[in-house]
């Protein structure tokens, strides 16, 4: 049984979550007021009688249910019966309000903060005896770079943000031409470079970017970024679209790229 503390206040949140699991697992086993208890029905028997079998139980903090005289009798009696073993206490914050301190000790789901929808599919998870982890850092992108421009030349420099690169060779993506463009790195005297044309296919414009090869001495290391800069040889504007990074040989990988300066 699952049983769902709430005050009356907050239905507009709690039904549809009522309603979802009634969906999963079948009325029967969702004790939920506004269907549990019907008129004629002794009140305080038909909670007795839900607390009795549920085996968790989800309160729905809120600051009109830390208010609520009832509610409060509903979720005290569940701690009782959770030092004994026989339930789970799983409260679920719907607004600003603070947490009760006996309950801090629970890890409790965060509704105010992450929606309506993350918050079913843990308490779903919850009832399946599931683990609620939900990969949130799918990709880390620890280089980043930025461009912007400093008079007539196009500034760009990639950071390492979290670690050492050992291996600072990137590409800059143009749709300018060798004659169009030139291109330096006055904090490093040493590096070696290419102009590779027509090396990155667009497919959805189906045409083909030109790719400035810039293969930097030193490994990058957070707080001390690889730094170039583009200039326009003739009337034609000049940009950097893209940065792509080696991260095997021959394979390169797109880093996010941010007009301004860092």
């Amino acid at each position: 049984m699952i049983f769902l503390s709430h005050n009356f206040k907050d239905k507009a949140i709690v039904e549809p979550i009522a309603l979802r699991l009634r969906e999963i697992y079948g009325q029967e086993k969702i004790f939920y007021d506004s269907w549990s208890i019907q008129p004629g029905d002794g009140i305080i028997d038909k909670m007795n009688d839900g607390l009795t079998q549920c085996k968790l139980f989800f309160f729905f903090v809120s600051n009109n249910s830390l208010l609520s005289e009832m509610v409060k009798l509903e979720w005290q009696n569940a701690l009782m019966k959770v030092t004994n073993g026989q339930t789970r206490i799983i409260p679920i914050r719907l607004d600003n309000c603070l947490m009760p301190a006996i309950l801090m000790q629970s890890l409790y789901i965060d509704l105010y903060q992450n929606g309506i929808e993350v918050s079913i599919r843990q308490i779903v998870d919850i009832a399946n005896g599931k683990n609620t982890f939900t990969p949130q850092f799918n990709e880390l992108s620890n280089l980043i770079a930025y461009k912007w421009w400093e008079g007539n030349a196009l500034k760009i420099e990639c950071h390492a943000q979290y670690y050492m690169e050992p291996i600072s060779h990137f590409a800059f993506i143009t749709f300018n031409s060798q004659d169009q463009i030139k291109f330096e790195s006055k904090r490093n005297i040493f590096f070696n470079f290419g102009f590779n044309e027509g090396a990155v296919i667009v497919n959805t414009i189906g045409i083909r970017l030109n790719a400035i090869r810039i293969d930097f001495p030193e490994n990058t290391v957070p707080g001390f970024p690889q730094s170039a800069e583009f200039i326009a040889k003739t009337n034609v504007p000049i940009d950097i679209l893209q940065v792509k990074h080696e991260t095997k040989i021959n394979e390169w990988k797109d880093i996010p790229l941010f007009s301004h300066k860092p």
